[in-house]
């Protein structure tokens, strides 16, 4: 048996899970907590804490072997600085302080492209069966706080993921009201271009609301507008007292409010469209898997159709994209999942 340390590193909140490996390979967790890293300086500190934790827990002192942290941002040379922390880690810093022979640093997306490898059928919803095929690339996306990307290439004993940083491409409007959207965050931001995550992502939805509430599509609810205006008035704060994006997509899934329907229903068939652009790049016949923290809270309304039909819609590529599986992860751990995997690896 071997034991494991996996780790979902974000600005917001770091999530740690103590696994045992055993000799037939099967991956049980042993103890998993979470903590709000902007409470630490480090990593070092919060690994400390969850070891000290789990050992009164287990009534055990564990001591892993290996170790796998994701990371929400670039890595480099098993190096990363993250984006919304002062934190700068380095793997081999890191295997000192912490006593730990081998740990590595992947992307976020690196690890949710292990990750589909440990998730069975409770874990996915099929949108399209498609027709799969042995060694083929596997494709992943997710719009969350921001929008990732990744794929992987299977090899003879395992899975080669690669990071990506697809969701920093230009956004590509497809018809009149998303070419109005364009103009709209152009001047909104006095910027030059506009990034795909700036409409795929917690935050796209709420500019999408912005611009159709500015452009009068419908009048603003009360209740959706209340929240809206709180959050506009807390732009630049660190801490957030709301959030405007479950606010639309709760209102847009209980048929309350026209302005939040359309809202989603834009941001739905973007981001079909977006994936779907992935998809005719790298062809993943493999299996195309939707992760992110908004697909599965937003199933029914993907379910609807616009995805798929966005996501397909590709000229003379339809028929090729018919045949791509595509799937939405409905485990938000698989991350973690996907780190243990990685750690099992080094």
């Amino acid at each position: 048996m071997a034991l494991l340390l996996a780790g979902d590193i974000g600005g917001t909140k770091t999530i740690l899970r103590l696994v045992e490996r055993t000799v037939q390979g099967e991956m049980n967790a042993l103890y998993e907590f979470r903590y709000p890293s902007g409470e630490f300086p480090d990593l070092v500190p919060i690994v400390q804490q969850f070891l000290t934790e789990a050992a009164t827990k287990l009534n055990v002192v564990p001591v892993p072997e290996k170790a796998c942290f994701a990371i929400a941002g670039p890595v480099v040379n098993n190096t990363a600085k993250l984006t919304n922390l002062p934190w700068l880690l380095d793997a081999q810093r890191l295997e000192q302080e912490l006593e730990i022979s081998h740990i590595s640093l992947i992307n976020d997306f690196v690890a949710v492209g292990y990750g589909v490898w440990g998730l069975d059928d409770r874990d996915l919803h099929t949108l399209q069966v498609g027709k799969p095929r042995q060694h083929a690339p596997i494709a992943v996306i997710g719009a969350g706080t921001g929008l990732g990307y990744g794929f992987a290439i299977p090899e003879a004993n395992g899975l080669r993921v690669f990071s990506s940083e697809g969701g920093h491409g230009d956004f590509a409007p497809r018809s009149e009201l998303e070419f109005q959207l364009l103009k709209y965050l152009l001047a909104k931001h006095d910027i030059q271009r506009i990034s795909i995550e700036r409409v795929v992502s917690g935050q796209g939805i709420v500019s999408i609301y912005q611009f159709l509430r500015d452009r009068k599509f419908a009048p603003e609810s009360p209740e959706v507008g209340e929240i809206i205006k709180k959050w506009e008035s807390e732009i630049g704060k660190t801490e957030k007292t709301v959030d405007p994006g479950a606010t639309i997509a709760t209102a847009a899934l209980n048929k309350c409010d026209r302005l939040s329907e359309q809202t989603m229903q834009m941001f739905v068939e973007a981001y079909g469209a977006v994936a779907g652009n992935m998809a005719v790049t790298i062809l993943p016949y493999g299996g195309f898997y939707i992760a992110g923290g908004i697909a599965a809270k937003i199933l029914p309304l993907i379910k609807e159709g616009g995805f798929m039909r966005a996501f397909t819609h590709k000229g003379r590529m339809d028929s090729l994209l018919e045949m791509i599986p595509v799937h939405i992860v409905l485990n938000d751990n698989v991350g973690l999942i996907g780190a243990a995997l990685c750690a099992a690896g080094l």
